[in-house]
């Protein structure tokens, strides 16, 4: 029954990777959570349980989708690419990358963010490659800052007792930690890339050929106040909104709703770009991943994490070592399900310290491979359609210059907030 577990699992993580035919994540991911009820790996009251313990998280990962196009929508995305200017370019993406991530999520540095800067790259006639790699890095790494960045970190608030206000003051200095190990990693690897101004055809298709965006204008845009103040209120509505025990899935809406009833009047959007932009499939396929990974876990392969994570201790070596099994997990079965199997590994009530270095072991973990995150694929998606070939050897030194630096530097930062009481 084991066997059979894990081979429905990678069965739904290889439709989710490759999705032949333009298919959607949730093709395998439904019928396999089905089998599983309806063979007996999974009870079918465990499953709604299951589905319960997820419905809050599945229902802001849509509402922030709704809002990240949104925002799109009123030009947000369009002033910040008409802000990128030649020199400092790499420098400009990184931080807007890096605060795009931490408040509207890694999917809206992927969808909305990377076609911006790839196109600002064209227009200004300078390699495409730093900047776009800094999209992909900074999408897993920038998501550790805040419990609404990343699905994980959804996932995992709700197994310890911390608030947004307390997760964010513990992963502010590691956040900042692994940003400068992204900084200066990648700044080395692209250098040659970065003193050129303007480059040919990159040999490893790491660079893009620097042709003009038609119609495209270096002059800033007409500053779009009044999402960045709504987008501004919903950030401080986050905090707010915890300690009182309110989900920030209500937030998220509320912000929605104030942002999506000015673009509907103003016709910058349609109740059916809305719809589509909530992605209803891909959240059925992360209920439908976690009935699945709860079937794995039932099966003997949480017992076998617990075994191996749950001896380690809150001592740095212990943190590291969870940091490092998050991280190879990560890259071996992808991030979201390496959170949920850890999370059922780790028991009803872990340490919050433990679960943080953990969090950072499933974030920045995924820039060493492309299957690493469902963001980095969806990355290389966007790239493809923007006329860029990513290369996989930049991709994989980019990795290995950075990840294990960040790692531990990461989980270092947050040992020693904890430590000296932060």
């Amino acid at each position: 029954m084991t066997a059979l577990a894990i081979a429905l699992l990678v069965a739904v993580l290889v439709v989710a990777v490759a999705r032949p035919r333009g298919l959607p994540e949730a093709t395998a991911a439904v019928p396999a959570a089905v089998l599983v009820v309806g063979i007996g790996l999974l009870s079918w009251s465990d499953a709604l349980d299951e589905m319960a313990r997820l419905g809050p998280t599945v229902g802001f990962l849509a509402a922030v989708l709704v809002l990240s196009h949104l925002a799109d929508a009123e030009g947000v995305f369009t002033w910040a690419g008409s802000l990128l200017r030649r020199e400092g370019l790499f420098g400009r993406v990184f931080v807007i990358a890096a605060v795009t991530t931490a408040v509207l999520s890694l999917d809206a540095t992927v969808v909305l963010l990377t076609p911006v800067v790839v196109r600002a790259a064209k227009r200004l006639r300078v390699a495409a490659a730093p900047a776009a790699y800094a999209c992909a890095h900074l999408a897993n790494s920038a998501s550790l800052l805040l419990p609404v960045s990343n699905l994980t970190n959804l996932l995992a608030v709700g197994a310890t007792d911390l608030s947004f206000l307390r997760f964010a003051a513990l992963m502010a200095v590691p956040w900042l930690a692994v940003l400068l190990v992204e900084y200066v990693g990648l700044r080395w690897v692209f250098r040659r890339d970065l003193r050129t101004e303007t480059p040919g055809p990159d040999d490893d298709g790491g660079s893009c050929v620097p042709v003009p965006t038609p119609g495209s204008s270096s002059a800033a845009l007409r500053l779009p106040t009044f999402a960045l103040v709504v987008l501004a209120l919903t950030l401080v509505g986050f905090g707010v909104a915890s300690p009182l025990g309110v989900e920030p899935v209500w937030v998220a809406v509320v912000g929605a709703i104030v942002l999506g009833a000015r673009s509907l009047m103003t016709r910058r959007t349609t109740a059916r770009k809305l719809v589509g932009a909530a992605s209803p499939l891909f959240c059925l396929f992360v209920l439908a991943l976690g009935i699945v990974v709860a079937a794995v876990g039932r099966q003997g392969l949480s017992g076998l994490l617990g075994d191996l994570v749950g001896g380690l201790g809150t001592g740095l070596g212990g943190l590291l070592a969870v940091a490092a099994i998050a991280a190879v997990l990560a890259n071996v079965v992808n991030n979201l399900p390496a959170t949920l199997l850890l999370l059922a590994a780790l028991g009803p009530t872990p340490a919050p310290v433990v679960v943080l270095a953990m969090l950072i072991g499933v974030g920045v973990g995924p820039n060493l491979t492309y299957v690493g995150s469902l963001a980095t694929l969806l990355w290389r998606r966007v790239m493809l359609a923007e006329g860029v070939e990513p290369s996989l050897g930049r991709f994989t030194v980019a990795g290995l210059v950075t990840t294990p630096a960040g790692l531990a530097l990461g989980v270092c930062a947050l040992w020693a907030g904890v430590t000296v009481g932060l």
